[in-house]
């Protein structure tokens, strides 16, 4: 595990795990701690030991959203680090799966990351909210990854009224997968990570390539698409290994048994 002045990160089973880690202030959303995710996350999708991506914060909090003294996208030491849009837009862009395990309170930014990820699994126990209302300001940056899994209807409360809410309610709005109790969240993680090492490589990445773009496309234009695509993928390299270790009744090669 390497350290830096406000993450940790470590590479172990098929995940790169970024560890937001300043818990006297709750994991607040620095200048300097985004861009040492977006530094992580870029390290982790050249890695070709990493599968997929882990953020998850250091107790007692995943994140409590900007660090009002030390803003994203502010000079610091001379430099101007990166704005906190641009991290949200790298995590969504990212090849890799890119998993939130929240293990505490997720409130304004900290929720923007949870719209971010690809999967999210919560503690029953951490607590949520859109609480920019509650200062005097708007969730306008979250809302672009959060308020398409919410749905317009359930982000008009919420972002009225900053209202809290636990893991199982986030289950319910659609901004989590799972909620588990804190005290099973990181095994929980890590069975979602080796579930996500079996499938092949270059599925999983077309998978997500897949979700994002299909919505995008007339019916027309994504049935012809995704024809050309899935018969480029039963071509490929990996799509015969799948096939040739189906019929044989053994694991596909990119498969490490434990």
């Amino acid at each position: 595990m390497s350290g830096t002045e406000a993450t940790l990160y470590a590479v172990r089973n098929g995940a790169a795990w970024i560890t937001l880690n300043r818990p006297e202030n709750r994991n607040a959303l620095s200048g300097v701690l985004v861009a040492e995710v977006d530094a992580h996350l870029a390290a982790a999708n050249t890695d070709p030991a990493v599968r997929c991506i882990v953020i998850t914060g250091a107790d007692p909090a995943f994140c409590s959203g900007a660090d009002l003294k030390n803003p994203p996208g502010a000079s610091s030491g001379g430099f101007r680090t990166l704005p906190f849009p641009d991290l949200l837009q790298h995590i969504l862009d990212s090849p890799k799966p890119v998993i939130a395990a929240v293990n505490g309170a997720a409130f304004a930014g900290g929720l923007g990351i949870v719209g971010a990820a690809d999967i999210v699994i919560a503690a029953e126990e951490a607590v949520f909210s859109f609480s920019e209302v509650r200062i005097g300001v708007i969730p306008a940056v979250i809302a672009v990854t959060t308020l398409p899994k919410l749905g317009r209807h359930n982000a008009m409360r919420l972002f009225l009224t900053g209202e809290r809410f636990g893991g199982a309610r986030a289950v319910d709005l659609g901004l989590a997968h799972l909620a588990v109790p804190k005290a099973k969240l990181i095994e929980t993680v890590e069975a979602e990570v080796a579930t996500l090492c079996r499938g092949g490589p270059l599925a999983v990445i077309a998978c997500k390539q897949l979700v994002n773009r299909l919505p995008k496309l007339p019916a027309d234009q994504a049935f012809a698409d995704m024809a050309a695509w899935s018969a480029g993928m039963f071509s490929s390299a990996e799509g015969q290994e799948g096939m040739a270790a189906f019929r044989e009744k053994r694991a596909p090669r990119w498969v490490i048994e434990v």
